[in-house]
């Protein structure tokens, strides 16, 4: 599969069963549907954090195409304070996590402290020290 932002080819990684798309040129990541569902695991935080998710009309940043149906996907935007935008398949393949996104929604979703999948996926994409 190739990135949707650089075009370049993904490696994937699998974690716990989950398969991850990584762009090891721009960072990014691509999880199918359910997969960060699965990630997450199983919690009442969880269901509230994935049910913030809500479209993003008034975003201004470049539609970006579903590396599987080749479709513009929509802005996503999630957390309480909505500051975290993603990209959603409008046909639910999946979704892409731009550099750093993913280590957002962990804190965000503040799941990460009781889940040994998230820490181990905040520890491998953790933006580079500067």
């Amino acid at each position: 599969m190739n990135c949707p932002v650089c075009r370049q080819p993904m490696i994937v990684l699998e974690l716990d069963q989950v398969e991850i798309d990584h762009c090891t040129t721009c960072g990014g990541i691509w999880l199918d549907a359910g997969e960060l569902e699965l990630l997450l695991g199983d919690s009442v935080e969880k269901d509230g954090f994935l049910a913030s998710f809500e479209a993003d009309a008034a975003g201004g940043e470049k539609h970006r195409r579903c590396p599987i149906c080749s479709k513009k996907m929509e802005k996503v935007v999630c957390g309480a304070e909505k500051r975290v935008r993603i990209d959603r398949c409008r046909r639910n393949d999946g979704i892409w996590l731009d550099e750093g996104e993913l280590e957002e929604i962990v804190t965000l979703s503040s799941l990460g402290r009781h889940n040994r999948v998230l820490d181990l996926l905040k520890d491998m994409f953790a933006k580079k020290a500067q």
